[in-house]
């Protein structure tokens, strides 16, 4: 463990390096979203095909390997310093966590369900659930930095 705490600084820059990147992905996947269904009402089948590149690349090139290194880099922190979970505001911010990674399979099913142009929602929902990763990041950022119980 002595080794993890001398490396810690290094650890957690690449930890929110790898959340910033994350959650880039996660603010624009569900813009895609959008913009794909007005392709498709719009009957731009060119354009369609465009998003579903734009989107399966984001998701496999930028958000699944952010994803993954977050969670790493996190993990490898908690391993450092297990005493984190002696504070309520980890508990919070675990829990917003896995609700991110759960949102990130979602965006993930919604944008397998696009390949058929097929959207399984209006663009209204799309719009919606585009601020749902903002309200987790909101949470996540406050509880680890205000500590505030």
């Amino acid at each position: 463990m002595d080794i993890l705490l001398a490396y810690y600084p290094w650890i957690k820059s690449f930890h929110i390096i790898s959340v910033i990147a994350w959650m880039a992905g996660l603010l624009y996947l569900p813009r895609l979203f959008i913009y794909h269904c007005q392709a498709i009402q719009s009957g731009s089948s060119g354009n369609t095909e465009t998003f579903k590149v734009m989107e399966a690349k984001l998701l496999r090139i930028i958000m699944n390997p952010a994803m993954i290194l977050t969670w790493v880099f996190g993990l490898i922190m908690i391993a450092a310093q297990p005493n984190l979970f002696e504070f309520g505001w980890m508990h919070v911010k675990m829990t917003c966590v896995i609700l991110m990674s759960a949102l990130h399979m979602v965006f993930a099913k919604w944008r397998r369900d696009f390949l058929s142009d097929q959207p399984a929602y209006t663009e209204k929902t799309y719009r919606i659930w585009n601020e749902a990763p903002a309200v987790l990041m909101v949470i996540i950022v406050i509880a680890a930095i205000a500590e505030p119980f």
